[in-house]
């Protein structure tokens, strides 16, 4: 199966957000809220074989929240067939995007590959979560690999700011060893872009927050939070402790 869908954002009157574009196939439907935009499931799935593309358009100005109702569950398809998920967003001047999807879920069999690429103006802002979980219930889990790449605009033109990839697979396999998730099930990461904080000489040193959890400055205004827990209860939490640790003045807390 192959689907698409498309969403633009735009300032309208008195604050508001204007959605010009909102279109969308099953199984991934938009669905618009009085506080968000949500993507929807239409179908069980990604199956293996199924190819997957959102594309996000967030104008000059505006602020745009987008999130799921619930966990994607990657399934096994014939013959061992990669599914494929492709996030593609632009975010331009002044604007503002919370892309807070909740965990994509590597059923047993399953072999999924996720990528998400973005490119901000000089003074967009971007807070951008991704979670992965190995299995469902008494699952083993199947492999999973995420890559996030984040591209913003600078006098000199277009630079990279972050090229970030995850590649596991099953609790057994080579992928879960000490160097990828250590026996954890979970793996996360959360990424906040905010030009606004980039003088902030009281923002997060690099290294660990607490056990299982990193942070990493990057060059230019942001921040890369990456977790491991056993559960996405706990992946949650911990990705959610550098907002606790820096307080209000660098920003807002991370939306749950």
């Amino acid at each position: 199966m192959k689907a698409r869908a498309e969403l633009v954002a735009e300032p309208g009157p008195g604050g508001t957000v204007r959605l010009p574009v909102l279109w969308s196939q099953a199984p991934l439907i938009l669905r618009r809220t009085a506080d968000a935009v949500y993507l929807v499931s239409g179908a069980a799935g990604p199956l293996g074989g199924d190819t997957l593309e959102l594309v996000i358009d967030v104008r000059a100005g505006a602020t745009l929240r987008l999130r799921t109702v619930a966990a994607a569950v990657a399934l096994p398809g014939r013959s061992g067939q990669e599914s494929r998920f492709t996030v593609t967003a632009t975010v331009g001047a002044g604007a503002r995007l919370e892309y807070l999807p909740e965990a994509t879920v590597a059923a047993d069999g399953a072999r999924h590959r996720t990528q998400v690429s973005v490119r901000l103006a000089a003074d967009a802002t971007l807070v951008l979560r991704d979670e992965v979980l190995l299995g469902r219930h008494g699952e083993r889990g199947g492999a999973c690999c995420t890559r996030l790449a984040v591209d913003r605009d600078s006098a000199a033109g277009w630079r990279p700011l972050l090229r970030h990839e995850l590649d596991i697979s099953g609790t057994d396999a080579p992928g879960s060893g000490p160097a990828v998730l250590a026996g954890h099930r979970a793996a996360g990461t959360l990424l906040t872009v905010d030009p606004g904080a980039a003088g902030d000489r009281d923002g997060p040193a690099g290294g660990a927050v607490g056990p299982w959890v990193a942070v990493m400055p990057l060059a230019g205004p942001g921040v890369l939070v990456t977790a491991l827990a056993h559960d996405t209860r706990t992946l949650r939490h911990r990705l959610g402790l550098l907002s606790t640790r820096r307080g209000p003045a660098s920003g807002p807390p991370v939306p749950r």
